[in-house]
């Protein structure tokens, strides 16, 4: 049993500790939280001990918050950490994990220069394999790698050119805009995703442009690939299928937006409304030629979930990529197909 820290109990660090807590293999030992605020209280209701930095604990105190020590405390107890801390803080931490010679994951709002080795686990998983460090890319670079990888494999791939319409902010983040506008973000080709799919594919030609929008449900991307040979769009669909981490969109559903795919995650039990997997919408995947077109969304605050636990596996040596995929699939619910194939069944009685 392979015990596990999360320093950092946020929109991500809460979601990894739940998605811990529900593997065969490994224990959540703690969680880090810097105040006393509403996170606090969902961490202990979840039974989760619950540290803080050494400047904090007398508040934690004076909110009558129980608090089990200091992230350091938590660093020496446990055998691999993941850093959910906002980004750029991470890296101050990196020197109390080195001190404590404990491993840890990072997400991707870190430089990818701070571990060296950045990670999705259907495309690489083997390169984080034994590593004291590793960098889980961030949600849209994990959406992208998941697609690039069996197109990749089965067809060869060109070139990318992708759009990235973003959301603003995430539901809780209230200082977050824009409120009323559409922002290019950046006005300059690439924005940061291109550079950040080659930590994952380095011989990859990709161009990447982001656009900023008032929304907060979710990202949207447009896509076009150059493929290496010219498969039909039945093909590529059925490819698209066979992915656990690849929701194909029915057509039946009417789902024709991010609102309608969140409202079908909370339909299916999906905890928080997550979507751990990349939303292709099945009308949307069309082929000319060797030129694949397609649209997808990426819920933000979950599809990275799944690969800090195969990181986990990966750094600590528990499985091999197949089976830890397949493993955390099972532990979380991953897999949407298999809900609808289930409900069309449900349906047909």
């Amino acid at each position: 049993m392979v015990t596990v820290g999360i320093n950092g109990y946020g929109t991500i660090g809460k979601r990894v500790a739940d998605a811990v807590a529900a593997q065969p293999d490994m224990e959540v030992v703690g969680v880090a939280k810097t105040s006393p605020d509403l996170g606090a209280d969902g961490a202990g209701a979840r039974g989760y001990p619950l540290y803080t930095i050494d400047d904090r604990i007398r508040e934690f105190r004076r909110a009558d918050v129980d608090v089990a020590g200091t992230v350091e405390e938590l660093v020496e107890r446990c055998d691999v950490v993941v850093d959910a801390t906002p980004g750029g803080i991470g890296a101050t931490y990196k020197p109390v994990y080195e001190a404590a010679d404990t491993p840890a994951i990072f997400q991707g709002k870190e430089d990818h220069d701070l571990t060296g080795t950045s990670f999705n686990a259907r495309a690489n998983f083997e390169a984080a394999e034994g590593e004291r460090y590793v960098r889980v890319v961030s949600c849209n670079t994990t959406g992208l790698s998941r697609l690039v990888a069996p197109l990749s494999e089965t067809f060869g791939v060109e070139k990318v050119r992708a759009t990235l319409v973003r959301r603003g902010g995430d539901p809780d983040q209230t200082g977050r805009g824009p409120i009323n506008d559409i922002v290019p973000d950046p006005m300059a080709l690439p924005s940061h995703h291109g550079p950040d799919v080659n930590t994952i594919f380095p011989d990859l030609a990709i161009d990447t442009l982001g656009l900023k929008v008032p929304a907060t449900l979710m990202h949207v991307h447009s896509l076009n690939l150059e493929l290496g040979s010219e498969p039909s769009a039945a093909e590529v669909r059925e490819l698209f299928e066979g992915e656990s981490r690849l929701f194909v969109v029915p057509e039946r559903l009417d789902a024709d937006g991010t609102g309608k795919l969140r409202e079908y995650a909370r339909d299916m039990g999906r905890p928080r409304g997550d979507l751990w997997e990349n939303c292709v919408w099945g009308e949307s995947v069309s082929v000319s030629g060797n030129e694949l077109y397609c649209f997808q969304a990426i819920h933000q605050e979950s599809d990275v979930i799944p690969e800090n636990i195969d990181a986990i596996r990966a750094i600590c040596g528990l499985a091999s990529k197949e089976e830890s995929m397949a493993l955390t699939d099972e532990s979380l619910g991953v897999g949407l197909p298999a809900v609808v194939g289930r409900e069309r069944a449900s349906l047909a009685v």
